[in-house]
């Protein structure tokens, strides 16, 4: 077993559970056309955050991290006509590409998309009172995960789900060499979690079309 099988059954998956979506492809070719870094999450990771978003009743989703808007969408997706989704983009060629992505896919009106340094974006929702979320997912630079988890800690309410991605790391999460800032962010996610008692968390570990990696999932007591 490796890499291509894993990659093989997420193809099965999807040609299994999933009707066919041009808009999402689309999406995808244009990240690519764009010059966008191959960093989106898979098909199937991405329906797994649009049924954690329907399981969970969200009505309000924060997402750190938007890139070229796909997990955004099927976060949106996820949501009723009347729910919303803030994204926070840092570079603002990833947004404009984004905000196109998200016309095509019919989510516009549900998608405020925010571009800056994440850290001030969440800075500002919490002076102007946004929130509490009811669904939160962290995907952006990962040195960051512990300030990320500390705002999302102030933006959510007792029932948030806080989701936090690549985790796992090929493994690498075993790694305490401190070498790696992206690893030592990983590694800091969980210690964040494990030690706030706000928090009952665990993580899953994936392998697919991304390779070996995982999320943290915790739920706000």
């Amino acid at each position: 077993m490796g890499r291509k099988t894993w990659a093989s059954v997420d193809d099965y998956i999807v040609d299994a559970l999933f009707e066919a979506d041009t808009a999402l492809d689309a999406v995808l070719a244009t990240n690519r056309d764009q010059g966008l870094p191959a960093i989106d999450v898979s098909p199937a990771q991405g329906k797994l955050l649009s049924l954690l978003a329907r399981m969970q009743g969200a009505r309000m989703v924060l997402e750190i991290g938007t890139l070229g808007g796909y997990s955004t969408i099927w976060l949106a997706r996820g949501l009723p006509v009347d729910g919303k989704i803030v994204t926070l983009e840092l570079d603002p060629h990833h947004a404009r590409v984004a905000r196109s992505n998200f016309e095509r896919a019919g989510v516009s009106e549900r998608v405020e998309l925010r571009i800056g340094p994440a850290l001030e974006s969440l800075a500002a929702l919490s002076t102007e009172d946004a929130g509490p979320f009811d669904l939160i997912f962290i995907d952006a630079d990962k040195p960051n995960n512990p300030h990320y988890l500390s705002w999302a800690m102030r933006l959510s309410r007792p029932g948030t789900v806080i989701v936090c991605d690549n985790v796992i790391r090929d493994g690498a999460v075993l790694d305490d060499d401190g070498h790696d800032a992206n690893v030592e962010g990983a590694r800091a996610a969980f210690s964040f979690i494990g030690s706030d008692k706000r928090l009952d968390g665990t993580a899953i570990q994936t392998v697919g079309a991304k390779g070996y990696d995982g999320f943290a999932i915790a739920i706000v007591d």
